[in-house]
């Protein structure tokens, strides 16, 4: 069997020659695989005529079809299309009361989909996308399974549903008033100074939401459906813009609540994944075409099977590659030149006060940046760029410097290609940067979309993109695993690790991820202090120093799983925590 995939974004009837149409073995048969119904629209492709010969994907100038074979078995299982040439989701996760259950898988194959039917925003239509929404029909079709009541008590009413979505950074456009008036009408639970107390959101309540950063407007989503007092809770990414301690915050407080509640997580932190969920739903297929959901896993089992990249009791290979860890942290082995230096320097923002410890980036070598939120990462990076300027700090030699900040600009109004042209013409078609950067990163992809319509993880990938494509000394790159699913987390670290060794470059990379910055980093640099009031620098410093220095201020240790060398966060006061943190090995246990 095959599907055929039409995006929408990239058709352009208007700019191409019909070549999918022309092409087409059938067609040219006479047999209307592909029709034009109009001489401006976008075409209609049969997929019951189709061959599969992967003509048409080829000659498409846009890249805007795809044409995929998958076993005729899951036609059978289709829960939902969202139409013509569409997305399609197969399969669903199955509830588990008094238990988290998490979904694992890449952007773009149905996992915000499935949650939306799963808190019944969303009705499946079974891949008849032309009929109206039909919930007696979902509760017949799993009437002989757990999905049949758990559907029929969210229809009925029974059973109340709270979603806290993905996009947190469009709160600002939806809402208005403080974090204390929003959370106030949330309030049905009467639970809000204790949710606050919870979440470490006291001294945010008399902010604006629009002046809000993005932990604080994480915390917001979170502790509202938190107040909310439903029976079934969804929570879709609930650490982008949060530190590890909070993260693992909100883990605990979360896996409270599923004593009580039945609790759906949707995370791209392997870490703390692994740590909050009792089971696992992998999801595969191919992004923005169609997802299956396979049945549930242990979690250490899932997260090992999506890094290997494949599936063992499915015997599917999700990815044609694995990801791999090193038991213990990178250690260089020769000294460079030193690239640049900075003094000790003192900046005061308001109420806040970074004092700069002096230190040194080497040529060649990647520095990773930990630390909690409200701590000056964010500061010092720009001052290092330039881009904040004070006179006590020196920055010296004067270097060549590509920054990519933590927020991402999407008011530029063309294409990504005439972005990409814009900004770093010199090297557009180098031949280097096509095959170890824009190819991985799959900007190819994106060329004739405009940037403002690119979803976060995409602009995250564009930015990632020009900042290492930009012909620099030094790369100073602010979070860019926000809005990454859990593969590209993966392939943008040994991407900027490629690239600073390839070249010869070095990098400063500040991140919240602890798997990413254990991928990348040769080096590391702490923030300590109190949030929001002062911050201090400590570093750079070896893997092991810094990890162990910072996980000792979070509380936290970790342990390394014995088939992939992955770190996992222990229990904490189990006894292996117990014993790391006494023999102080927080994180490369036996160094």
């Amino acid at each position: 069997m095959h599907i055929a995939i039409l995006d929408h974004e990239k058709c352009h009837p208007k700019k191409c020659h019909r070549e999918c149409q022309y092409y087409c073995p059938p067609v040219r048969s006479g047999i209307k695989t592909i029709d034009f119904p109009g001489p401006d629209t976008q075409p209609i492709i049969t997929e019951s005529l189709c061959i599969g010969c992967g003509i048409c994907p080829k000659r498409c100038p846009f890249g805007a079809i795809k044409i995929i074979g998958i076993p005729d078995e899951l036609n059978r299982d289709i829960i939902h299309q969202y139409g013509l040439n569409s997305f399609r989701l197969y399969s669903m996760p199955v509830p588990e009361k008094n238990a988290v259950t998490a979904i694992l898988g890449s952007n773009g194959m149905g996992k915000t989909t499935t949650m939306n039917i799963l808190s019944g925003v969303v009705v499946p239509n079974f891949g008849d996308y032309e009929a109206k929404p039909d919930k007696d029909k979902v509760i017949e079709r799993y009437s002989k399974s757990i999905l049949g009541q758990y559907f029929r008590d969210i229809y009925d009413g029974k059973r109340k549903t709270v979603l806290k979505s993905q996009f947190v950074d469009q709160i600002p456009r939806i809402a208005k008033g403080t974090i204390r008036e929003i959370l106030e009408k949330a309030n049905i639970s009467g639970k809000m100074d204790e949710v606050v107390q919870d979440l470490n959101l006291k001294n945010s309540l008399s902010k604006d939401v629009k002046s809000a950063s993005g932990g604080e407007l994480q915390k917001l989503a979170i502790g509202t459906a938190f107040l909310k007092d439903a029976d079934i809770l969804l929570i879709d990414e609930m650490t982008s813009y949060l530190d590890i301690s909070e993260r693992l915050n909100i883990a605990i407080k979360i896996q409270e609540m599923a004593k009580k509640k039945t609790v759906f997580v949707v995370e791209h932190d392997l870490a703390i994944l692994d740590w909050i969920a009792d089971s696992v739903h992998l999801v595969y297929g191919q992004s923005g075409a169609y997802g299956v959901t396979v049945k549930q896993k242990s979690s250490s089992k899932a997260i090992n099977e999506f890094l290997s990249g494949y599936l063992q009791e499915e015997n599917v290979r999700i990815r044609p590659y694995s990801i791999d860890f090193d038991e213990k942290g990178f250690v260089r082995t020769q000294v460079s030149p030193e690239l640049v230096r900075w003094n000790n320097f003192t900046m005061n923002l308001g109420d806040f006060t970074l004092e700069a410890k002096e230190g040194n980036i080497e040529t060649s070598s990647v520095i990773g940046v930990l630390g909690a939120n409200a701590l000056g990462k964010t500061t010092f990076v720009k001052v290092l760029a330039g881009v904040t300027e004070t006179k006590d700090a020196i920055v010296e030699p004067k270097v060549r410097i590509a920054y990519k900040p933590q927020y991402i600009s999407t008011e530029y109004e063309g294409s990504v290609s005439e972005l990409i042209y814009a900004t770093v013409k010199e090297r557009f078609d180098d031949s280097f940067l096509k095959v170890e950067l824009f190819k991985p990163l799959e900007i190819d992809s994106l060329m004739e979309q405009n940037v403002s319509s690119l979803s976060g993880g995409e602009l995250q990938r564009l930015s990632i993109a020009i900042t290492l494509a930009t012909d620099a000394d030094l790369y100073l790159m602010d979070e860019p695993s926000a809005n990454l699913d859990s593969t590209y987390r993966m392939i943008c670290a040994k991407v900027i690790r490629k690239i600073m060794e390839a070249n010869r470059k070095s990098a400063l990379v500040v991140d919240h991820d602890v798997y990413f910055i254990d991928l990348i980093s040769d080096s590391l640099m702490v923030f300590g202090g109190e949030p929001g009031r002062k911050g201090y620098t400590m570093g750079p410093m070896k893997m092991e120093d810094g990890m162990n220095t910072f996980l000792k201020m979070a509380n936290i240790t970790f342990r390394r799983d014995h088939n992939t060398k992955r770190p996992r966060i222990n229990k904490l006061n189990s006894s292996l925590d117990r014993e790391q943190k006494y023999t102080g090995n927080y994180y490369y246990k036996g160094h």
